[in-house]
């Protein structure tokens, strides 16, 4: 087992770390969708057999979006950040949390919500108009959650456990996006 875990750690890295993008990307979605669906039914008086399914679609566009970004979230976090920040210690720490919050998170956050957007088949103009929509709120919200995450990454973590570490926070994250990203197809149950 062990042999297994160094083989995807060293050789098998970006392939990893692109599937692990993409698999908690699309297990955020689930956890999501099982808490939309517990949601709808508790507001549901007519409970239907069938009514409430799994998008199966949905969460492979979430794995798809993970997927596309994870080449560029490998890169980031296990070569760039380090030609970008030399300085080690706290202060290296403190300066690729700023990179990363300058830099990472708009490209994935302006990603996830264009690729999705692409996906659903809305068109450039329709993604575009979500990134304007979502955009702003999610990269706060960013500035509150990553910083202090990434301060253990940076600071205590070798580089080729980052994209893991990262991707094993981000299922939290990921199910405040699935949600932020389809909030408004949760609230049309409750109509």
């Amino acid at each position: 087992m062990s042999s297994v875990l160094n083989k995807l750690f060293t050789k098998y890295l970006f392939v990893t770390n692109t599937l692990a993008t993409g698999g908690l990307l699309a297990l955020g979605d689930c956890i999501t969708q099982k808490m939309e669906t517990a949601y709808a039914r508790q507001q549901d008086q007519d409970l239907v057999p069938g009514k409430y399914t799994h998008n199966w679609g949905r969460t492979g566009r979430m794995f798809t979006i993970g997927v596309m970004l994870g080449p560029f979230n490998h890169l980031w976090y296990t070569k760039i950040i380090e030609k970008i920040v030399k300085t080690g210690g706290k202060q290296g720490a403190v300066k690729r949390i700023l990179a990363d919050q300058a830099i990472a998170g708009p490209f994935f956050c302006f990603s996830f919500f264009f690729g999705m957007g692409m996906m659903e088949g809305r068109g450039v103009d329709g993604a575009l108009q979500e990134v304007k929509d979502k955009f702003l709120t999610v990269y706060v919200i960013d500035w509150f959650v990553w910083p202090p995450a990434q301060f253990i990454n940076f600071y205590f973590l070798p580089k080729k456990f980052r994209v893991v570490y990262v991707s094993c926070l981000t299922l939290i994250w990921n199910t405040f996006l699935s949600w932020y990203k389809h909030r408004e197809i949760a609230h049309k149950h409750e109509v």
